[in-house]
């Protein structure tokens, strides 16, 4: 991203596969929750693999959710969000945490290809684990928000991987970058410079009443991706007459709010506990 609506070096690190995510992921307390699968295949590349975290105790079958990491979409693993699956997993989500091919393997829109197809894979598995294919949540932070929104919002990913856009009940963006022409820096060049259609890289192009509701969340000490994204989309889609909830966090930065899903920063916002609660309903 660039430094309007970019990804500086303190978000990338805390969002990629380098060593300060990879030693947090590794110390940090987490919540309880089972992993009945790690590296299962939702594709035939190597980067197409997900994670499966449910809650401790099996209730029946629960929403099913979707976490997608940032990094510029290009870094991130999902080992090194554990903790996210498993703090989703504890507040009664099957969570799934794909891996999705990155830059420079692909660009636009191939990265949200896969992301769509690892949604396939939780339609067609999640009753086998305990969840119910029919009331699913897609939620991301940063880059991954992005992600989520395009699969929430541009139903053509979805319809291409097979999968009906109804499934999708609800969404939850962290910190995304919704907003980003004029394409003025590296990052969003690099990734988006060669669509056809600059304009269907936005996802608020897509929102229409039919769009499902949405949680967007930002910090308002966000430099990196400013909150101006975020009251932008929420704008669209509440003039749509979708349900959105939009929370600006004080003090929080473009890290803060993924951090702040984990047991030793939680402390800092609810941020867990409102986005969790709006989409349980959403998906009730």
């Amino acid at each position: 991203m660039t430094r309007r609506v970019g990804v500086t070096a303190l978000a990338a690190s805390l969002a990629s596969a380098c060593s300060p995510l990879s030693m947090f992921a590794t110390l940090t307390p987490k919540d309880a929750a089972r992993t009945p699968l790690r590296g299962a295949t939702y594709g035939p590349g190597p980067r197409q693999m997900l994670d499966v975290y449910a809650p401790p105790k099996a209730t029946g079958a629960e929403p099913v959710a979707l976490f997608f990491y940032g990094g510029s979409w290009d870094s991130g693993r999902r080992a090194d969000y554990a903790w996210a699956g498993r703090a989703l997993a504890a507040r009664g989500f099957l969570t799934l945490v794909p891996d999705y091919r990155l830059y420079p393997e692909v660009v636009f829109p191939d990265f949200l290809d896969d992301c769509a197809v690892a949604v396939r894979w939780a339609v067609e598995n999640a009753a086998g684990l305990g969840g119910d294919p029919g009331r699913i949540v897609l939620i991301g932070h940063s880059a991954g928000a992005y992600n989520a929104a395009m699969l929430a919002l541009d139903h053509r990913y979805l319809k291409a991987a097979g999968v009906a856009p109804s499934v999708v009940r609800g969404f939850a963006g962290l910190s995304g970058p919704y907003d980003f022409l004029p394409l003025d820096g590296p990052v969003t060049r690099r990734t988006f410079g060669k669509a056809q259609d600059l304009t269907a890289t936005q996802p608020g192009r897509f929102v229409t009443a039919r769009s499902p509701a949405a949680f967007l969340a930002t910090g308002d000490a966000d430099t990196t991706v400013f909150p101006r994204n975020t009251r932008k989309l929420s704008a669209a889609l509440r003039e749509a007459g979708v349900r959105v909830e939009e929370r600006h966090y004080p003090g929080l930065d473009h890290s803060d709010t993924v951090l702040a899903l984990s047991k030793p920063f939680r402390g800092k916002a609810d941020l867990l506990g409102h986005m969790t609660d709006f989409l349980k309903s959403a998906a009730a």
